[in-house]
Formats: C-alpha cells, sequence, structure tokens
C-alpha cells in the first residue's frame, strides 16, 4: 500500500466519460452512513496486477509502478465527491507486478506485513475498515495466459491451463473479497482485458494472423471474467471495449505503418507494445491508455 497520493495531473485533464461517471455517483466515494461522521476517512482500494500500479516503462526500458494508473486517474474525482459528503478518501494499492489468480491467492512474488498473500492482505484491509471502502477495483488474469503467446503463435495447452486457473482462483478471490465486506455500500469493479497481441498485425502475414487468433483468446478470457465477476455481484469495467479490440473493419492512420486496422493503431497508441527498444516492446499503457482504463472504470461507478 503507498498511502496518501501526489497528485501530478489535474481533474480537469480527464476524459468527459470519467468526469460524467463520477459526477453521478450515489452510493460510492461516500462509505456507509451508519459507519460515517464528519472529517472521517475512507479509502479506495485497488487491486490486482501491474495494471493495478500503473506500471511502465522507463526512458531506459525499466518498468516500475508509477502514479499514472487508473486508480489514479480517479482519484481526484472520487476525493472530491467524498469532501462535498464531509469526508476524505484516500487510496490503497495493494496490487503486485506481474501477479496471477494462483499467486494472488497463495502469495510468492510481493510482500505484504503479517499476510501471506495480496488477497490475504486485501481481506485484513476490509475487514479493518469494513464501512469505510466504499469502492475496490481488481485487475487480474492476464499474467495467467500472457506467456501463452509467441511470434509462432498461440500454445493451446498453456491456454487451456491458464484460463482453468482464472477460472478455479478468480471464483475464490471474488467470493472472499465479498465475505470480508457483507452488508456495506462497498461496490466492487473488475476489469477486463484488452489485447498486447494486437501489436503483430504490424509484422507481416503471419503476424496477422496471429493479432486475428489472439483477439478470439482474448475475447474467450473476457467472457470467462465477465462470469466469475458477475456471479458474485462484482460490475465489469469493459477495457476491451474501450480499447476496440475487435474492430478490425475500420481502418486508421498510424504513423510509420499507414493504414491499419482500428484495434491495432489503438493499442500501439495507448501502450507502449508498437515502441522501438529500449522502451518497447512493453505491453503496458502510456497515461493515455491508463486514462481509457479509467473511463471503462468510471462508466459502471
Amino acid at each position: 500500500m503507498r498511502g496518501k497520493v501526489k497528485l501530478k495531473r489535474t481533474w480537469l485533464a480527464l476524459p468527459a466519460v470519467v468526469v460524467a461517471a463520477v459526477f453521478s455517483i450515489t452510493g460510492v466515494a461516500t462509505a456507509s452512513p451508519a459507519s460515517q461522521s464528519p472529517g472521517s476517512t475512507d479509502y479506495y482500494l485497488s487491486l490486482g496486477d501491474s495494471l493495478s500500479v500503473g506500471f511502465q516503462p522507463d526512458a531506459h526500458g525499466v518498468g516500475r509502478p508509477t502514479d499514472h494508473g487508473f486508480d489514479h486517474d480517479l482519484l481526484p474525482g472520487l476525493r472530491l465527491v467524498s469532501l462535498l459528503h464531509g469526508r476524505n478518501l484516500n487510496l490503497a494499492e495493494l496490487g503486485c507486478p506481474s501477479e496471477t489468480t494462483t499467486t494472488m491467492i497463495n502469495g510468492g512474488i510481493c510482500t505484504y506485513p503479517h499476510a501471506r498473500s495480496q488477497l490475504d492482505a486485501a481481506i485484513t484491509f476490509l475487514t479493518q475498515h469494513r464501512g469505510h471502502v466504499p469502492l475496490v477495483t481488481i485487475s487480474i488474469g492476464a499474467s495467467d495466459v500472457e506467456d501463452c503467446g509467441s511470434a509462432t503463435g498461440i500454445d493451446a495447452a498453456c491456454l487451456q491451463r491458464g484460463l482453468a486457473d482464472i477460472q478455479t482462483n478468480l471464483t475464490t478471490i471474488v467470493t472472499a473479497l465479498k465475505k470480508a465486506d457483507p452488508g456495506t455500500n462497498t461496490r466492487f469493479i473488475g476489469l477486463n482485458e484488452y489485447d498486447p497481441f494486437l501489436a503483430a498485425f504490424l509484422q507481416g502475414a503471419a503476424g496477422q494472423q496471429l493479432a486475428m487468433q489472439s483477439v478470439t483468446v482474448v475475447d474467450q478470457l473476457n467472457k470467462l471474467l465477465a462470469a466469475a465477476y458477475g456471479q458474485a455481484g462484482f460490475r465489469v469495467a469493459d477495457v476491451a471495449s474501450a480499447y476496440r479490440i475487435d474492430d478490425f473493419a475500420d481502418q486508421t492512420t498510424l504513423p510509420g505503418h499507414g493504414q491499419v486496422p482500428v484495434n491495432v493503431a489503438n493499442l500501439c497508441k495507448l501502450t507502449f507494445e508498437c515502441d522501438p527498444a529500449p522502451v518497447g516492446p512493453n505491453i503496458h499503457p502510456r497515461d493515455s491508455g491508463y486514462l481509457t482504463m479509467a473511463g471503462a472504470v468510471a462508466a459502471k461507478l
């Protein structure tokens, strides 16, 4: 957890969808009224993998968490709504780069004080701050399957193992989170995934075939995520649609590559995946990519 946040971008820089959605909030950013008093502190709890901590490469290609993530993009508006109700709101980040659904349950990558895993730490946090956590977001699952694709295609066996892990583990995760915070006004939102393999489209005929195949795989992953989140009463932030990952039909100009499908151009514009070394290729979003994710979350508030 990184505690209070220094804001480096202004509220006015956020997309209109974020502004509109945050200002339409009724239950979010204000926790259970019975547990509140003026001046008390609430928390937005952000969970998951590298996307939940704003992971980005620096100019030398070294990746690290930043305060440019979608959760930080949402924070100014959420704080403003809380202040209008006489309360404070802080961001609690427990996310872990490279986290899979398995390690989120069992640990093994990041360490947490007095907890064996991110899930344990999240349960403890929700229990200790029950009634004071109006919003929980989670971005998890991509690391379970990201190694299943390569220049030669999709490893079907790897993919099936990863999807099976997600189906089993995510059900455990979301059930445990809801159980830790019963009977409150907490809103739980799970994010689905964009498709970093679309960048292969720029690598000739074989790459184009891989890119088209990858969208089918990511759509399958997102259906699985939607089912697991929906079963537990989580809302689903549709990052995939915000990135337009299925849109091969519409064309646009991508500098250096001419006319390409919109989904390919969006991936290159919103992430570092099409950048040359040393910064790229890197699957993580640029600031604009995280803002796009924030818009998808805000639409579900």
